[in-house]
């Protein structure tokens, strides 16, 4: 049994640094605190979720870390809200999921979690993601 525990617990230690890492990526990519890059990450996973097909969605959260995908389907409502798709409408659910600041530039916050999700998934998921995604919001994102 202790075995067991033992090996769970280095897989939590695992996960738990995993998640420190994306974290203090996206801090140091925008000079931001970790607190607040950690906000960021978690309010566009909220709005990436929430705008993917459900298959997608999954295939997405596969291959997040695992506490990032805890973070990911943290308050999921599987019959979420439908309707426009417009890039603004993504950019305004991350602002309103993040909290209102007049500070942050919201297109590069985006932009800067996209590229951290481009470092850490596989490239066919996220021409997947991207494909799922308006044109005028693929913008965002970087393109190899």
């Amino acid at each position: 049994m202790s075995h067991i525990s033992h090996t769970s617990f280095a897989d939590f230690t695992h996960a738990s640094k995993q998640a420190q890492l994306w974290v203090r990526e996206l801090a140091a990519d925008l000079c931001w605190s970790e607190p607040s890059a950690c906000r960021l990450l978690r309010s566009v996973l909220h709005t990436i979720r929430d705008w993917l097909p459900e298959s997608e969605m999954a295939d997405l959260s596969a291959q997040l870390p695992v506490l990032i995908r805890g973070m990911y389907f943290e308050g999921w409502n599987p019959a979420g809200p439908g309707g426009e798709r417009k890039k603004r409408d993504f950019v305004l659910s991350v602002r309103h999921c993040f909290g209102y600041d007049d500070d942050v530039d919201f297109d590069v916050a985006i932009s800067a979690v996209f590229n951290l999700l481009d470092r850490h998934i596989s490239h066919g998921e996220i021409a997947q993601v991207r494909n799922s995604m308006k044109k005028s919001l693929r913008k965002l994102w970087p393109v190899d």
